[in-house]
């Protein structure tokens, strides 16, 4: 019996948010609100963008993308998380369970590349303006997209069905509040220090090259600024970078932690703060960094607010 309720031998038993913590109740309220308000912002912003043919741009395009992410993200993740603390239910089963790590992944390594290519438009915009229509063609930057989630599609699909065929010995009951590939392998009674070393070599072709390649675009693009004779111009350049800028730390910082270092040397408090930061604090905090600073999308809102009243 868990919370209550019966639940399959083939079942995984996730604990939820803190379970220690006194607070609970609170803390999941408090999640919600956030999962509610990045929800909404999200689609806001796609709204927008797919609405006013002003942001019919390849900036834009990647933009609501990655909105489009961080709401399936958040959805794959929340809801679920939810419904097990209020009606005790805590256990996930095992095709729900590879699901949930399945989405979680190829929306996370979707997002990666879409950050990438998000950078790569800055650079070209900046460093090489004369020839960015011809270098980001509609059909070019459409074909980086669908290359982005195939990526991931594929990536996903290999370390969500590996883990799920480990013997699983003992409990099967996770400090988590959701599926992902370290909470799998955790469940595993055999050694599975061969697969981790696969795990972070992964993680170097999807965090690290991404990240590297996002660096030298911005040493390029910050060498071009500071050439600049334009004050208004730099300072025009640097707070558009800024905010992309400012996702990408918060996207990087945690996962690079989480996925490349050994499961073993994690605590489960430790895993839960970074998973909430990174999965459904910074979805919520995207669309206000890009919206905020963000004259165009601001211009999109006010047209948008107008229609409304006109109505």
């Amino acid at each position: 019996m868990v919370g209550g309720n019966e639940s399959s031998v083939t079942d995984f038993i996730l604990v939820g948010l803190f379970p220690e913590f006194q607070h609970s109740m609170v803390l999941n309220f408090v999640i919600i609100f956030i999962y509610t308000f990045a929800f909404l912002g999200n689609i806001l912003l796609i709204i927008l963008i797919w609405g006013d043919s002003r942001l019919h741009t390849p900036m834009y395009i990647l933009l609501s993308q990655l909105s489009l992410i961080d709401v399936t993200l958040t959805s794959t993740i929340v809801p679920k998380t939810a419904s097990n603390f209020f009606t005790g239910k805590k256990t996930i089963s095992w095709i729900g369970c590879g699901t949930q790590s399945f989405f979680f992944l190829i929306l996370g390594m979707s997002e990666c590349l879409i950050l990438t290519l998000m950078a790569y438009d800055r650079y070209v915009v900046v460093c090489n303006p004369l020839r960015y229509p011809i270098i980001m063609s509609p059909r070019f930057y459409m074909h980086m997209v669908f290359g982005c989630w195939i990526g991931g599609f594929i990536s996903s699909f290999i370390h969500t069905v590996y883990p799920l065929h480990f013997p699983i010995c003992g409990s099967r009951e996770t400090h988590h509040f959701f599926c992902e590939v370290p909470v799998l392998i955790k469940f595993s009674c055999e050694d599975t220090s061969v697969y981790q070393l696969v795990v972070v070599v992964t993680s170097i072709v999807l965090l690290v090259v991404p990240f590297s390649l996002i660096t030298v675009s911005y040493t390029f693009i910050f060498l071009t600024v500071f050439r600049m004779n334009s004050v208004k111009g730099r300072r025009k350049t640097l707070a558009t970078c800024s905010s992309h800028l400012t996702v990408v730390s918060l996207f990087f910082g945690p996962n690079i932690f989480i996925y490349m270092t050994f499961t073993s040397s994690h605590r489960a408090e430790q895993d839960q703060a970074l998973s909430i930061f990174s999965n459904i604090l910074t979805p919520m905090l995207n669309p206000l960094i890009y919206s905020l600073r963000n004259k165009e999308v601001v211009a999109a809102l006010r047209k948008l607010m107008g229609k409304c009243v006109a109505s």
